[in-house]
């Protein structure tokens, strides 16, 4: 699948959300956006970064963020959704109720670190 496309995008996180029990994010604005977002990050950085955090574009320190990032599991298991709410429990919209949860930043603030200061390079 060609992830540089939106519609190969579409697939892969299909897949990611199928192989983990998940589902995708209902909103079609809101999963659109982070579909360009990831495809965006694909062809600019060759790895889909999370679209809500910043990416260093070394893939070394941003290897945490590829989506589904490190922090994924944990925060759907937690908060039923993952940080940027692209991936859902199966049963979000049945138990949570919402159209979208703030889930706490879970990366480690020396990670938050490093990417800014590729920036400042």
């Amino acid at each position: 699948m060609d992830m540089e496309t939106k519609e190969g995008m579409i697939k892969y996180v299909e897949q990611v959300s199928k192989t983990n029990n998940w589902i995708l994010n209902m909103d079609s604005n809101t999963f659109n956006d982070l579909i360009d977002g990831l495809v965006e990050n694909k062809r600019r950085l060759g790895y889909q970064s999370c679209p809500c955090r910043l990416a260093s574009g070394k893939r070394d320190v941003d290897r945490d963020l590829i989506c589904p990032c490190d922090y994924a599991s944990l925060d759907i298991q937690e908060y039923g959704a993952c940080y940027c709410n692209l991936y859902m429990r199966e049963d979000f919209y049945e138990t949570i109720k919402k159209d979208y949860v703030l889930v706490p930043e879970r990366r480690p603030a020396e990670k938050e670190k490093a990417v800014l200061e590729f920036f400042e390079k």
